[in-house]
């Protein structure tokens, strides 16, 4: 991994730029702590000593990089997850109505009483 993003960050300073506060290699850390643990953006951020923003933006470039490569293996797409799903299996679903017991309407159990002071 280390390498493609080593590749990845000479090409993006080749136009300039300011360099990053934090190494290739911690940032890499921070993306994989954020993937382990999925601790927010605000404390990584306070553990690497930068902002949540910038933590934000330093992960996601890294997983941006990753993604183009190659190298990872995506997921297969969401139709060829459910075909492969439904393929051998079968799915019985029970949809049998139940009566639910509710109380019944009656006007001899309603308590009638005059309202005072109503304003």
């Amino acid at each position: 991994m280390l390498d493609i993003l080593k590749v990845a960050e000479i090409e993006k300073f080749k136009k300039g730029g300011k360099t990053n506060k934090l190494s290739l290699e911690n940032r890499l850390l921070m993306t994989l702590l954020y993937w382990r643990e999925y601790q927010t953006y605000f404390h990584l951020g306070k553990s690497f000593d930068i902002s949540e923003a910038n933590c934000y933006r330093n992960i996601k470039w890294i997983e941006d990089i990753l993604i183009k490569n190659s190298d990872f293996q995506q997921l297969a797409g969401k139709k060829a997850l459910i075909n492969d799903y439904f393929n051998d299996k079968i799915i019985i679903i029970d949809a049998t109505e139940t009566p639910i017991q509710r109380p019944k309407k009656d006007k001899n159990n309603l308590i009638l009483v005059k309202r005072k002071n109503t304003r």
